[in-house]
Formats: structure tokens, C-alpha cells, sequence
């Protein structure tokens, strides 16, 4: 096998992992307030508990650099793969790196592999691949959200959608950004299993932006 067409293939998806891996909540959690989100609230370490748990001054700049790390994941494919040597960039490729991105967000190996649920590095991707699908699944979140108050629900529905906008409105040239629709919107039912009995049972608290400790 020829190394450079290795190395181009695994340095990206590697960075994507530890790009997604960086534990902005639990990081600025700590640093700035002395507290582990992962302990309070929903113990979720994304930008709903942040907001929570700590506030909006915490949780927005959260939520603003974990959707970065999945643009970025995204944006440094191409640079990546031409500093090693390499030329093409499939869209596996693209697929294994956004993967990798929303694992490292959900499994970060910095912050002993208890992460978020990945809707903001998701989101951050999306931008990266899906500009226009991914503004009417955010446009979505928001009405959802400000209809039920709801977060998870909020989030479900957007992940729901947008493969519908992927494949109706949006179509990509290659089938490969179709199953990666397609997987958002099992990815996130998935790891909102526990909101969802919560939605089902009627205790799923509602967001109103103040520190609170409800679950996510």
C-alpha cells in the first residue's frame, strides 16, 4: 500500500477525532468556575447543561467552539491530505472524518471519554457539508423550541428533517452524503434515548436559559 495514500486517509480522520475530543464544557466548567458539568444538571457535557448548570455566559461560547470543531474537522481534510502527499478526497473519506468528529465529541479520550451528545459538532459538520440542508434543520430547532421549550425535542426534530431536506430539496452528488443524512437522524434519537422516555412521561424539563439544575 502506498503510505502516503494511507497517511492521507488516517491524519484527518485522527485529527477529526481529537479536534471533536476537546471538552469545551467540561474545560471551562473547570477552569473558569470550578465545577465538572458532567456532575450536575443532566451530567451531559455539551452546551444545553453548560447553559444550565453555569449560565449563558459559559454556555454560548460552548456551544460556538463545539460547532467549530466540526467545521473544522471538515475544513482541514483538504489541507491535511495535500500536506502528506495526497490528492483525492473521497467522500468516504468526508464521512469517516465526520464520524470520527461527533465520536471524539461523544467519546473524548481528553476528558476520560464521557462527552456530549453531539448536536453542535453535528451541527458544525453540517455546515461544512450540508451549508443549505443544515439552516432549514437549525431553522427547525428553533421553532421547535420555541413552541415545546424543549431542547431534546428540538434537537430530534432537526435530526429527523434533515434528511428529508438532504434528499428532496437538496440532493448530493454522491450517495455517501445521503447515508450520512440519514445516519444524524438515527444518531440522534439514539442519544437522546433517555429525554425521549422523559418526553413520553411528561418529566422532560423545559429550557428557559437560566441556571437550573434540570436535565437535558
Amino acid at each position: 500500500m502506498n503510505f502516503n495514500l494511507f497517511l492521507s486517509n488516517i491524519l484527518p480522520i485522527l485529527t477529526g477525532y481529537l479536534i471533536g475530543s476537546i471538552p469545551t464544557a467540561v474545560w471551562v466548567g473547570k477552569l473558569f468556575y470550578g465545577k465538572d458539568v458532567r456532575c450536575e444538571g443532566s451530567g451531559n457535557a455539551g452546551a444545553t447543561n453548560t447553559i444550565r448548570v453555569l449560565g449563558l455566559a459559559a454556555g454560548i461560547p460552548v456551544l460556538l467552539i463545539d460547532v467549530f470543531k466540526g467545521l473544522a474537522s471538515i475544513l482541514l481534510i483538504e489541507p491535511l491530505v495535500e500536506a502528506v502527499g495526497g490528492s483525492e478526497i473521497s467522500p468516504i473519506l468526508q464521512l469517516l472524518v465526520a464520524t470520527a468528529a461527533v465520536m471524539g465529541h461523544t467519546f473524548p479520550v481528553f476528558a476520560g471519554f464521557r462527552g456530549g451528545k453531539g448536536v453542535a459538532t453535528l451541527l458544525g459538520i453540517g455546515f461544512g457539508l450540508y451549508p443549505y440542508a443544515t439552516i432549514l434543520a437549525l431553522i427547525t430547532f428553533i421553532i421547535v423550541l420555541l413552541i415545546s421549550k424543549y431542547v431534546s425535542l428540538s434537537s430530534i426534530s432537526a435530526g429527523l428533517s434533515f434528511p428529508f431536506f438532504v434528499v428532496f430539496l437538496f440532493p448530493p452528488d454522491h450517495f455517501v452524503f445521503i447515508l450520512l443524512a440519514v445516519a444524524v437522524a438515527v444518531f440522534l434519537p439514539l442519544t437522546h434515548r433517555k429525554n425521549i422516555r422523559r418526553l413520553l412521561n411528561g418529566t422532560e424539563s423545559k429550557f428557559t436559559g437560566n441556571k437550573a439544575k434540570q436535565k437535558e
